[in-house]
């Protein structure tokens, strides 16, 4: 590797733990206020459990408690992160969701690392696509052309989301598209592993859908459900890292966020 390409694969390395180190999003649903003190204990012997699987097997679905005080939750990283990444990832989520939540029995917090959500409601196997964040790169694509740009784009979401609704691939997909000989387009998909093939591809088609609404033209977007995660870069961001790209250069922090709730 060469000193330039060390230097900036370090740089970018730093941006990379910096974006994990603070939430992407959060939903608290001001709807379903804690109603009792025995939901709140529940919650937070939850919280643990859902600590524990995750670091272990980088996705958990479980509940804790009886009746009306049952709390169902959820938690998963990313398919390419490291087991140490997604241990500390999601223990900062355990760690902040209720910081930043105390009141709501039906709490969701992101990171670019992992997510975590729990509720009163039995939420597993259903595509959640009711709330969503689109974080989107406020610059335009200029090389190539929007129209290629487009066309590469949703050929290359295409290719990594047939391959996430397999099983043996618990919900990931991902890829790179090669768009001229200076930009090169990454791009991840991942669906939680509680949904069906059939549940995967639904959420996965919806995000998409949305692109043109709030990702059109633009040189890097990331969709955040409750059910399913999408992100493309002009930069590498996935793991292994792909140090050696020159598109390292092209790398920016120039993002935007909209939020889309449906209740």
């Amino acid at each position: 590797m060469s000193s330039i390409h060390h230097f900036l694969f370090l740089f970018f390395l730093c941006l990379w733990i910096a974006e994990s180190a603070d939430p992407s999003g959060q939903f608290c649903n001001n709807s379903t206020k804690i109603s009792s003190t025995q939901i709140s204990k529940n919650i937070d012997t939850l919280l643990p459990k859902l600590v524990s699987g995750t670091s272990q097997y980088g996705f958990i679905k479980t509940s804790y408690g009886e009746g009306e005080a049952q709390i169902y939750g959820l938690a998963q990283c990313r398919g390419d992160v490291s087991s140490e990444d997604c241990s500390t990832c999601i223990q900062d989520a355990a760690d902040e969701i209720r910081k930043r939540c105390p009141n709501q029995s039906d709490s969701r917090i992101w990171y670019e690392y992992c997510f975590l959500r729990y509720s009163t409601r039995n939420f597993f196997g259903q595509v959640d696509t009711g709330f969503g964040i689109y974080i989107y790169n406020v610059q335009n694509v200029t090389d190539p052309d929007p129209d290629t740009f487009n066309k590469e784009l949703g050929a290359l979401m295409d290719k990594i989301r047939s391959e996430a609704v397999l099983p043996a691939n618990k919900g990931l997909g991902k890829g790179m598209a090669k768009l001229t000989p200076f930009n090169t387009l990454y791009a991840l998909v991942q669906c939680t592993r509680d949904l069906s093939k059939q549940g995967c591809a639904e959420c996965l088609a919806i995000a998409i859908s949305n692109f043109p609404k709030f990702c059109n033209d633009k040189k890097g977007c990331r969709v955040l459900y409750s059910s399913c995660y999408l992100r493309y870069e002009l930069y590498p961001f996935y793991f292994p890292l792909d140090s050696q790209d020159s598109t390292l250069l092209g790398a920016s922090k120039n993002y935007h966020s909209h939020t889309v709730y449906k209740p």
